[in-house]
């Protein structure tokens, strides 16, 4: 039976930070809302109570019946979480007065308590929330103190229950790895058997029995989740599989050629469809990004429909559904956000079951199940592209003179990172394609032509991310590639926005 570590959702932000942190110690584990904790569930070792956007005290924040899990299991509060426990169990938790926000170091902790086996004097941990705990409950100790937050951590005495005030989850919370280790693994008891291979050979196991002989559809983008989908369902099902790979006509320079190439060397069964006349037409004269967004959706739809309709036996979609896409988070207002799919709007009328193999796993989780598939690295650390392409990096309508150029321009600038050993630092990065001409001089001759906008961030997980500094020397080069080698542009800028309040795609 597969351990697990329940995550109950309180709303934050970071919760799926503590997710991929519990994954990373080879352990399984399940972020589900707040209310829907799995009762009967054999397999559960332990829960970890996230934060939350809300106060304890607020009438519309969220609560939990504790005594269903009290005693049960070891429990781990985090911020919210800990506050919460506290405020249930008769404690007081009041308004810090000022907001207290990112480091702290712990003043004073108790070496002899197992949630802080192996700290370090004056460790740094991470603050982020606007009350504190100014009351433990009676029969409560604290474990943990920083200089302005006396009950930074504190245990029950007697049971396995703790609550910490600061988010291990987070990088600069520089122990909370080991923190999350000692209540995971020596608390827990987590014997830590979640891993690639032990994922590859249950999955692949699992899909045999799920679809025996069947025929399976899947939609390939080129990217990570629905490359590995596919590798993984090969690996199950072998000529039982089809992939189409469908290009919009704004895909980057070469790429439809590059990935089916690609795609066939992993000993693929894919049929690629070039449908970008349909798009560029549909396209013609839209401006607004969302209605792009909107007819690109629906031309998919459309086009990926009609080729698996030839497909007359298959009984299954596949989609690259990664963990994310499906967590049921909440947000301040407390409703759920809509769910994600790869292959979103396929009629309902195709009466094909849904096959997501790799709907447990994070982005990074993902990527190590490539490698142990023996994938190309150049596959594995892809970039995230967006689904309707360079559409939404051409500010205004879309013309294919104008993918040409966005694409001559974007192809210099992703090489580049290449050469210059910089493509794995950043997140992501392309070329924006801006609506707007300048005035410029090549030869002594006046131009009046495009301008392009770089745009490199780093980040962990595109919830939020920093601009990429990258090297003035590498920028140099980049900008007189461009402007040299691409007809139609003279000028070259460099997006230093970060997210927030910034987004990664400017459409």
């Amino acid at each position: 039976m597969q351990q697990k570590i329940i995550i109950l959702d309180f709303g934050s932000q970071t919760t799926q930070l503590i997710g991929r942190r519990v994954r990373e110690l080879d352990t399984f584990c399940e972020i589900l809302p707040y209310n829907k904790f799995p009762k009967e569930d054999p397999s559960v070792i332990g829960v970890i109570l996230s934060g939350s956007p809300f106060s304890v005290y607020d009438k519309e924040a969220f609560k939990i019946d504790l005594d269903e899990i009290r005693g049960k299991y070891p429990i781990l509060g985090i911020c919210y979480g800990a506050q919460f426990m506290s405020y249930t169990l008769g404690g007081n938790v009041e308004p810090a007065g000022t907001r207290e926000y990112g480091r702290a170091n712990l003043a004073s902790f108790d070496k002899e308590n197992p949630l802080f086996k192996g700290f370090e004097e004056h460790s740094q941990v991470w603050m982020s929330h606007g009350d504190t705990i100014t009351k433990l409950p009676e029969g409560f100790k604290v474990i943990a103190s920083t200089d302005k937050v006396v009950n930074a951590a504190y245990q029950a005495e007697g049971e396995p229950l703790w609550g910490v005030q600061f988010h291990p989850e987070v990088f600069h919370s520089v122990q909370g790895t080991l923190l999350l280790k000692n209540f995971v693994v020596d608390i827990c008891g987590s014997k830590q058997d979640w891993s690639a291979a032990s994922f590859v050979d249950t999955t692949v196991a699992e899909l045999k029995a799920q679809l025996g002989d069947d025929r399976v559809i899947l939609g390939l983008s080129g990217g990570v989740d629905s490359s590995v989908a596919a590798v993984l369902l090969n690996k199950a099902i072998g000529k039982n599989l089809t992939c189409i790979f469908v290009d919009h006509g704004m895909l980057r320079k070469n790429e439809f050629k590059n990935v089916l190439h690609d795609y066939e060397c992993l000993g693929l069964n894919v049929i690629g469809v070039d449908a970008s006349a349909k798009f560029f037409k549909d396209l013609e004269g839209v401006t607004d990004p969302e209605q792009k967004r909107k007819i690109i959706g629906r031309d998919f739809v459309e086009v990926f429909d009609a080729e698996a309709r030839k497909i007359t036996d298959a009984k299954w979609l596949a989609q690259g559904t990664i963990y994310p896409d499906r967590i049921e988070s909440l947000n301040i207002t407390g409703k759920t956000i809509k769910s994600h799919h790869n292959v979103g709007g396929l009629p309902e009328e195709m009466h094909l079951q849904l096959c997501e193999p790799l709907k447990w796993l994070f982005k990074d989780e993902v990527r190590r199940v490539g490698r142990q598939m023996g994938m190309p690295e150049h596959l594995i650390t892809r970039h995230p592209f967006p689904g309707p392409g360079l559409a939404v990096r051409i500010l205004g309508d879309i013309t294919p003179e104008k993918v040409r150029v966005l694409q001559d321009a974007d192809d210099i600038f992703i090489q580049g990172l290449r050469d210059w050993g910089l493509y794995d630092q950043v997140w992501q990065a392309g070329v924006i394609l801006l609506p707007v001409k300048s005035v410029g001089v090549m030869g002594d001759e006046r131009t009046y032509e495009r301008a392009v906008a770089l745009r490199a961030v780093t980040s962990t997980d595109a919830m939020t991310a920093d601009w990429a500094h990258l090297p003035y020397d590498f920028m140099a080069k980049v900008s007189n590639d461009i402007i040299n080698k691409v007809k139609g542009v003279n000028r070259v800028c460099y997006d230093i926005s970060s997210k927030p309040p910034s987004t990664i795609e400017w459409e």
